[in-house]
């Protein structure tokens, strides 16, 4: 029988493909907004996906969350699911928001 994640590398890959569409647009939209990523057990899958979107400051973060960004990005991450086929109850519980972290020695630099 196969490994999970050897099972599931086709929708891991439309996943990525889907979770990049929804990034891009998102980057035109949301202000402060850099970046997302996703992290699954795939022995847990689908309830342990979690996508997170990253912001440049925790006050754009605070004022996405505080807006209609919100919606959008959640609408955004439910828009990936589904053209996957991944159905979950609540996309709430599955995605997250964080501030990207200067990586050292970088101070001051551009990303």
């Amino acid at each position: 029988m196969p490994s999970p994640k050897r099972r599931y590398s086709g929708i891991e890959r439309e996943l990525i493909r889907a979770l990049t569409l929804a990034c891009e647009t998102a980057k035109s939209e949301v202000v402060g907004f850099q970046w997302l990523t996703h992290d699954v057990d795939y022995e847990q899958f689908p309830q342990s996906l979690v996508v997170t979107w990253v912001f440049d400051t925790e006050a754009n973060k605070a004022r996405a969350l505080a807006s209609a960004d919100k919606a959008r990005m959640l609408a955004l991450t439910l828009a990936a699911f589904d053209e996957v086929g991944i159905s979950v109850s609540r996309i709430a519980d599955h995605v997250a928001f964080s501030v990207e972290r200067p990586a050292r020695g970088k101070r001051g630099q551009g990303h």
